[in-house]
């Protein structure tokens, strides 16, 4: 089977108000709520009610996804609004997928899944969940799988992006600034003249409305769902729109909703320095093996002084010049596993000295980074028809679209947090905080979600994660009452489900298969075992069976 290739989140508005005319059965409908203060209304709730009576009665033309796959995955596309707040207008397709359960009998309803981005493709989870799920689980659920809108066969957005505007996470320069503004300014441009009138409605509220536009087509009361990263947000704004409807929810290496987008990706920067630190006192304590300094502060000389020499005369790495900025973004996320820093310091001093380096150590530093566009970016590897900037534009179309307001329209603004989150947070500060595309992009179509709301749901948390990082999990925990919070000390890596470990599976299993949440929070101890699992999550061209295969630095 041809494996599909991926990257590696506000107050009850509008959609609720319409909830009733999206409910399986009149007998099932939730009272409507009120919108939310200055929450836009374009369609009074009965005609609304009539305009997505229609879509909730689309009936699936489920196929075999490919002639290669397996006959119980099966894929159709339906039909959800571009804009809820107009549902007689435009339509756009959802591809979604499916595993039904082979126990019938036992069957208690659907659990949806997101792996992350935004941009990420999902219509393959299906398959992954299949593997990874347990008997107890399997049983009880229809898996279901859906590329979100405007991704992958969702009807794709692109921004004819070349290669390197896609390139983003840039380096702060005053010399180079005036054209990362410019390029900043094309990105928007660019997307606002190819994708027009959509560019505003692929969002997270919107998918979270074809969540449960899904819900309803399928003929359910309630859904589950498994979310990984961007997909714990996703999860989270589906909860709290449609409360009601949010059944067991596992909530996996997850984003804080306070911080989405702009303040998520700066945690790149100060998640880096704590595990940076970790990285300092592990090498200085097995100095003998290597010699790298006996102590944090001898070690923390040692990189910074590499970084110096390749800022002034780049060390050549596989015949490729490695400037300084290079190495920053490479031990950026190579940090959260010491034992892979180290190795890959050992080799760029040989390097840098001119002498035999193995070029695969190295890799883990010189490519580890997130700068330039991810494994995927360029490759229309899913579909004939995805544009190969796919994953970039919905990227920056979510991320800008969600909640304008976190981004200044100033690039003064953008200048002068990049100087000061540099000193701040030296590793990584300057490319976090840096011009992006939204500065220039529009206003947002909706009020950013605020999350607080009492759904049970089960938030699974690495300690040492470097996409989102523990601060940021514990964010959601907290905002999410009636939630439970599985930590896993130690825990390295970006995805914690499934890591082999019995404490952190297990606590997600039984959740899944009996809808009993833990009495209190679990911390849970990382082994070298799971450790080695999460990174080889995290590994380019994984298939699935693993969480986020060929999930991107530069993602959530």
């Amino acid at each position: 089977m041809r494996r599909r290739r991926l990257a590696p989140l506000v107050a009850v508005s509008l959609t609720a108000a319409l909830a009733p005319a999206l409910a399986a059965t009149p007998a099932t409908a939730a009272p409507a709520a009120a919108p939310s203060a200055g929450t836009p209304s374009a369609v009074s709730p009965p005609a609304a009610k009539s305009a997505l009576d229609r879509y909730a009665k689309q009936k699936p033309d489920w196929k075999r996804c490919e002639a290669d796959s397996p006959a119980a995955y099966q894929c159709a596309t339906v039909k959800v609004p571009l804009d809820y707040r107009k549902p007689g207008g435009k339509r756009i397709d959802l591809a979604i997928s499916r595993i039904r359960t082979a126990e019938p009998g036992k069957r208690r309803g659907i659990l949806l899944s997101n792996p992350g981005g935004p941009g990420g493709e999902g219509l393959w989870m299906p398959m992954m969940m299949k593997e990874e799920l347990p008997t107890s689980v399997l049983k009880s659920y229809d898996l279901v799988g859906f590329d979100p809108r405007g991704v992958g066969r969702s009807s794709p957005v692109s921004c004819n992006l070349t290669p390197e505007q896609e390139n983003w996470l840039r380096p702060y320069k005053a010399e180079t600034y005036a054209k990362d503004v410019a390029w900043a300014r094309t990105v928007a441009d660019k997307c606002r003249k190819k994708m027009g009138d959509r560019l505003p409605h692929i969002t997270t509220r919107n998918t979270a409305r074809d969540l449960d536009l899904v819900r309803a087509i399928l003929g359910e009361k309630k859904i589950s769902y498994f979310g990984y990263s961007y997909g714990t947000y996703l999860g989270a704004v589906y909860a709290q729109l449609f409360p009601a409807r949010a059944d067991r929810f596992v909530l996996d290496s997850a984003v804080d909703p306070q911080r989405a987008w702009r303040g998520m990706i700066q945690w790149w920067a100060e998640g880096a320095e704590p595990a940076y630190d970790r990285w300092t006192e592990w090498a200085a304590a097995r100095s003998k093996t290597y010699g790298l300094g006996d102590t944090p502060k001898k070690v923390d000389r040692t990189f910074w002084n590499l970084v110096a020499r390749a800022d002034e005369d780049p060390i050549v790495v596989d015949g490729q010049p490695t400037t300084g900025d290079d190495i920053r973004d490479g031990m950026r996320g190579l940090a959260f596993t010491p034992k892979y820093a180290s190795e890959a310091v050992v080799e760029l001093k040989k390097a840098a000295a001119g002498k035999p380096a193995s070029a695969k150590k190295l890799a883990r530093i010189t490519e580890g980074g997130g700068t330039g566009a991810p494994e995927w970016a360029g490759k229309a590897a899913l579909a004939a028809e995805t544009p190969a900037d796919n994953g970039t534009a919905s990227f920056w179309a979510v991320v800008c679209g969600d909640n304008s307001a976190a981004w200044s329209r100033d690039p003064e603004t953008y200048r002068r947090d990049a100087i000061e989150d540099k000193g701040r947070y030296p590793l990584y500060g300057d490319f976090t905080s840096s011009i992006k595309p939204c500065a220039f992009w529009g206003k947002s179509a909706e009020p950013v979600t605020v999350v607080k709301n009492k759904v049970g749901s089960l938030v699974v948390q690495n300690e040492w994660d470097s996409q989102t990082p523990l601060p940021s999990g514990q964010a959601l925990h907290a905002q999410l009452k009636g939630s439970k919070m599985v930590t896993v000390l130690g825990g390295e890596g970006h995805g914690v489900y499934p890591s082999g470990n019995t404490c952190t599976d297990g606590a997600v299993n039984r959740y899944l298969a009996t809808g009993k949440l833990p009495a209190k929070d679990v911390s849970c101890r990382a082994t070298a075992e799971s450790n080695a699992q999460a990174r080889r999550n995290q590994k380019p061209d994984v298939l699935p069976g693993s969480p986020v295969p060929e999930r991107a630095p530069n993602r959530f």
